[in-house]
């Protein structure tokens, strides 16, 4: 049966919402997988294994790493965790400007190899761009996504603390991990110093089962056990992912399908009846071509996968790409700048230590270019931080032995680390297009980057260099060092834009309910979608997007104007 009421390109952490959220309403649905099956618990077989039983201790061959430069560069990969990630040589594209394009091709995509952090945007967010001037308006307002933040957030299981900062809101959340004896202090310190100045130090918005509530019982998740090798795949359901959560939701509806090794060729769009009506698939093994119908189509693929896809898309109406009228499919991609970190070390707390190994970090919300742009860039940044007991010091006159072995068996002095997640501008010439020479295996044209830093990047990176020193200065935090590692963009993770929402249809691609301006039955709410970039981390928004995109879908369906 090819038919179905709708089809979901995708399924991470957005496609995985989208497949519940329809499926629960009532639609058959059909989810794409371009990548392998895998199957919560029974696809996780590095969950419990000992580093000692790993043959390179988690650590990868030189080989390998020589084979795959950009892979084996993403944050969490490892022995343990290489199986949830491609290798370079599969899954080609071509950079104009250096561009680390991290991927991971499985049911499930990287929901299963995410940071999981999960911070709502503010108020600030949704107006600065247009505001300041280096960006379109949003269709939307933080008042109208504030009730999907909850509902996702709930279901989800979304650990942290209500701690009324205007620049991060307060979301449904479940208690969160504990600071440690360090980190109460540095907040302390902080927060006395910068009191009144909009500087705080919290716990952080994570997607950690803290506790398993009702709700996440059902979902057969249970409470995080604190052993941090979550990206290997969590035995628990500890932390939310579409394999985990949202797929096996939507299965136990009865109207779920999931076809994995499915490469996405394009949408097919029909001209007489001036809608979308299906999706063109090429079995990744086989090559054969399958043609797919439905009334309603997501795109879920990530950012420039959708991209990739839209562009391929063509057609008599779209002869330059899926709804690409105004000529803006494909620009305007951002990300999120994670170059500049801070460290040092904090003294006074030898005599104490810490058990379990948190799965979470603090935050410092955005403290910067809040209700007016008084600096000289635009945008803001949030940071990460922790504090952290190291190993012992190895003795001068004991590189072996015994006095070696009980040296670092002593744990050392107090680490402190702080990194920044910056706001990009959104810029035409950052965009993404497909090569006229070159080809993937299975015919479709491979994706160029063209996507770069800018001098506000450089400004924001310097700020919040100067910044993050002062404050840990002001703390006490000794040896304070800067580091600016000159990462190239795509090792955030955190691609953006290309497809993005805006109300004029001059000026964007969706609107405010993430559906085609041109073309109202195809609707997107994977990164690609967005407008800006914000400074905190997406992911929980894109699930947000996607359940309230879907319910409307269902509502314009039952209406009959889908």
């Amino acid at each position: 049966m090819n038919n179905f009421d709708a089809i979901v390109i995708g399924s991470g952490i957005s496609g995985g919402w989208a497949a519940k959220e329809l499926c629960e309403l009532g639609l058959k649905t059909l989810v794409l997988e371009r990548g392998r099956n895998v199957v919560h618990l029974k696809d996780y077989p590095t969950a419990n294994m000992r580093s000692w039983e790993f043959p390179h201790r988690g650590q990868m061959p030189r080989s390998f790493v020589d084979e795959n430069p950009l892979i084996t560069q993403a944050a969490g990969f490892g022995e343990d965790t290489a199986h949830f990630f491609i290798k370079d040589k599969d899954h080609p594209y071509v950079q104009d400007k250096p561009f680390e394009w991290i991927r991971g091709y499985q049911v499930g995509g990287k929901s299963l190899i995410w940071g999981r952090a999960c911070p709502r945007w503010s108020r600030n967010e949704f107006i600065s761009p247009a505001r300041d001037g280096y960006g379109i308006e949003w269709p939307i307002t933080y008042e109208e996504i504030a009730p999907w933040y909850s509902h996702v957030e709930i279901f989800s299981g979304i650990c942290g603390n209500r701690d009324g900062i205007e620049s991060m809101p307060d979301g449904e959340y479940l208690p969160p991990f504990e600071f440690n004896c360090a980190e109460k202090e540095l907040k302390k310190r902080i927060e006395s110093k910068y009191k009144g100045k909009g500087r705080y130090y919290i716990q952080g918005r994570w997607a950690q089962l803290t506790e398993a509530k009702e709700i996440h019982l059902k979902q057969g998740r249970g409470k995080c056990q604190a052993r941090d090798l979550c990206m290997r795949g969590c035995p628990f359901g500890g932390y939310f992912s579409s394999v985990s959560s949202t797929l096996p939701w939507a299965q136990q509806t009865g109207n779920l399908t999931v076809r994995p090794f499915s490469v996405v060729h394009s949408i097919i769009y029909d001209d007489k009846k001036g809608k979308a009506v299906g999706v063109k698939v090429i079995d990744a093994n086989t090559k054969q071509e399958v043609d797919y119908y439905a009334r309603v189509i997501f795109m879920n693929a990530s950012a420039l996968n959708t991209n990739l896809i839209l562009l391929n898309s063509t057609s008599g109406r779209f002869p330059n790409g899926f709804g690409n009228d105004n000529g803006l499919l494909g620009k305007y991609v951002c990300f999120q700048n994670y170059r500049g970190s801070v460290g040092g070390s904090i003294e006074g707390f030898e005599d104490k230590y810490y058990y379990g190994r948190r799965t979470t970090e603090c935050m410092m919300p955005n403290f910067r270019n809040l209700g007016k742009n008084d600096m000289d860039f635009v945008g803001g940044y949030m940071a990460f931080s922790g504090c952290y007991r190291e190993r012992g010091v190895e003795p001068a006159d004991a590189g072996i032995g015994a006095a070696y072995k009980e040296t670092m068996s002593e744990p050392g002095g107090w680490g402190v680390y702080m990194y920044m997640q910056g706001e990009t501008v959104p810029k035409e010439s950052n965009h993404v297009y497909l090569s006229k020479e070159k080809k993937d295996q299975w015919g479709i044209p491979l994706l160029v980057t063209s996507v770069g830093y800018d001098d506000n990047d450089e400004r924001l990176l310097k700020d919040f260099l100067t910044q993050a020193s002062e404050m840990l200065d002001s703390a006490g935090v000794k040896d304070v060092r800067q580091y600016d590692n000159h990462w190239a963009p795509g090792r955030d993770i955190h691609e953006m834009g290309g497809c993005r929402m805006g109300k004029d249809p001059g000026t964007s691609l969706l609107n405010g309910h993430n559906q085609f301006h041109q073309c109202k039955n195809v609707f997107v709410t994977d990164g690609a979608c967005m407008t800006s970039t914000a400074n905190q981390s997406p992911s929980i928004f894109y699930m947000a997007l996607t359940a309230r995109a879907a319910h409307y879908a269902v509502e314009e369906m039952k209406k009959g104007n889908l």
